[in-house]
């Protein structure tokens, strides 16, 4: 029998979460915090990984994560720490973009800013720009589902599940503008 891996960001990587409850799930990201110096480093987990872990949980077990403000924060700080890394500026038809991402509700709203420039996506937490190119404000389960290759920006917008303001025609070709990893 194999043995499991004493590293939780290891575990994490290679748990199935359909063997295992919503609070398990929690768990895990919880004792990988407690391992941390400052916090879960999720950087461990490949991106492929990410999006395996993210397809294989159920709505409740990444619910249940996201209640947790802590969770929440570090796997969207992680997701946007990323983003310069999965940017491809090949895929522009524009030499400077700024885009204010608005994550979660209004009491637990967390907000980035990138900027697209130079053949560089430069992000800034807590930051939003006056006259962005776009604002968009989604719920953090939406926004992890995008980012990992489980649902698409065509079905939040027709669901209703994603707000835009300003540039739309820009905001329907951003997903290409990225290297989303798929499961």
């Amino acid at each position: 029998m194999p043995q499991s891996p004493t590293d939780p960001i290891a575990a994490l990587g290679e748990i199935d979460p359909r063997a295992i409850d919503e609070s398990a799930l929690v768990e895990l990201l919880q004792d990988a915090s407690a391992a941390a110096v400052d916090g879960v480093d999720l950087s461990g987990l490949s991106p492929e990984q990410f999006a395996r872990l993210v397809s294989r949980s159920s709505v409740d077990q990444l619910n249940a994560l996201l209640a947790h403000a802590d969770l929440r924060e570090t796997v969207v700080d992680e997701i946007f720490r990323r983003m310069s890394e999965h940017y491809q500026p090949d895929h522009a038809k524009r030499s400077h973009a700024v885009v204010n991402w608005r994550i979660g509700a209004d009491e637990d709203l967390l907000a980035y800013q990138c900027e697209l420039a130079d053949g560089r996506c430069q992000v800034t937490k807590g930051s939003q720009h006056e006259a962005p190119t776009v604002t968009i404000t989604v719920a953090a389960l939406d926004f992890i589902r995008l980012t990992s290759g489980n649902t698409t920006a065509p079905k939040l917008v027709m669901a209703r599940r994603v707000r835009l303001a300003g540039d739309v025609g820009f905001a329907v070709t951003l997903p290409k503008l990225f290297r989303i990893p798929r499961a």
